[in-house]
């Protein structure tokens, strides 16, 4: 049977997409953090914390793709060295940037984590318990990363819109290409 656009099927097939790329993104900004603040970090039991969580849901997400015959994003490669980058690049300037990066992250993933759910109904019902799981770990990531200093972190509100613009485009690329 042929997919067409507008079939809930391939819909589907976006969302799995969009969220494997997603959570593979999100465990490269975590080993970018970890490589720039090392083990010994305060910070790093939670960031570790927090990668693993990742791992798990972009593990999910493999599988699934495996299982349903989803393409997976052609951007993986761009995401491997740009979430890394990113990750490096805010525990470079510090530990409260790296916090204010998840905290601008996680905004945008639970933005888009219900956007899914309130798509999805009860359409998908393994997807939709999956999503709700890995919206409600995402929450509290933003959480620690607030209570973290997140907030305190130089230019906060220009590094955290740059960041949520970021995590908007990829979004809509990898729901494409």
């Amino acid at each position: 049977m042929s997919r067409r656009p507008g079939d809930r099927s391939v819909s589907t097939d976006a969302m799995i997409r969009v969220d494997q790329a997603g959570e593979y993104g999100a465990t490269r900004i975590y080993a970018g953090q970890l490589a720039v603040l090392g083990d010994r970090h305060p910070a790093a039991r939670a960031i570790s914390h927090m990668a693993h969580q990742e791992e798990r849901h972009r593990a999910f997400f493999d599988k699934l793709i495996a299982e349903r015959g989803v393409r997976p994003t052609l951007l993986q490669p761009f995401w491997h060295v740009a979430g890394f980058a990113l990750g490096a690049a805010t525990a470079a300037i510090g530990p409260a940037a790296a916090m204010a990066c998840t905290a601008a992250v996680e905004t945008e993933i639970d933005r888009h984590y219900q956007q899914q759910l309130d798509q999805l109904g009860d359409d998908d019902p393994a997807l939709s318990t999956a999503i709700a799981d890995f919206q409600a770990e995402e929450l509290e990531h933003k959480e620690h990363a607030i209570a973290a200093g997140a907030e305190s972190a130089f230019g906060y509100p220009v590094l955290s819109a740059f960041i949520r613009l970021g995590c908007k485009v990829a979004i809509a690329a990898a729901q494409r290409i």
